[in-house]
């Protein structure tokens, strides 16, 4: 993806109709909705991007929709998807991972309030700017509330899904450092397929107001 309008948009149309199976699937066990529906999410993403190419780039209504998505709405949706979907043995120690991604999405939220996100057509990939202060430490916070909720949240399905992710947030690192955001969004609206296998799982029933037990 992100190779041109054409591929974010066959892919995206893909990738979201894999979220509505997974959804539908989920149904059984309402915690973990929010995570099956994740795929949903990072397909209509992609489908929004085929947008961003074809406005040439620029500061329009699909780059900002974009980047609302890639940066504060996913630094919150996935620690609190994977802590509602986590075991409870899990669930304590993925406070931490949410408690950043609630903190960066904030921080993120204000820049794209007060600034101005621009995409920059770079060939077959597409470059977003957004001035941010202290951006290393925002990175950090980003990379901890995503993968490591992933990797911490002690579900095999989930845990394979972050070793993924994680994978690609290194790929595209080392290929694309100045498209990085919009390249490491393809990779893991293409790795979260993964959900659906992970929905599908045989399990027993679980109450959705399941509370970890103390101690």
């Amino acid at each position: 993806m992100c190779w041109s309008a054409t591929a974010d948009l066959v892919a995206g149309t893909v990738i979201t109709a894999v979220g509505v199976v997974a959804v539908t699937v989920a149904v059984r066990h309402p915690r973990d909705l929010p995570l099956a529906a994740l795929p949903l999410l990072l397909g209509a993403h992609q489908i929004i991007e085929a947008a961003v190419w074809h406005q040439g780039g620029g500061t329009g209504p699909a780059t900002v929709t974009w980047s609302v998505i890639a940066l504060p709405l996913l630094a919150l949706w996935v620690p609190a998807a994977v802590l509602c979907a986590a075991p409870p043995s899990a669930r304590r120690r993925l406070l931490v991972p949410l408690a950043a991604g609630v903190a960066t999405a904030a921080v993120l939220a204000h820049a794209l309030a007060t600034s101005t996100v621009t995409a920059e057509i770079r060939g077959h990939t597409v470059g977003y700017s957004l001035g941010l202060p202290q951006a290393e430490l925002i990175v950090v916070g980003y990379l901890l509330a995503t993968l490591g909720s992933l990797l911490l949240s002690g579900d095999r399905g989930i845990v394979l899904f972050g070793v993924l992710v994680t994978v690609g947030a290194a790929v595209s690192l080392g290929l694309w450092r100045q498209e990085y955001i919009s390249t490491w969004c393809a990779f893991a609206a293409v790795c979260s397929v993964v959900l659906l296998l992970w929905a599908r799982r045989s399990r027993p029933h679980r109450s959705p107001w399941e509370t970890t037990p103390s101690g």
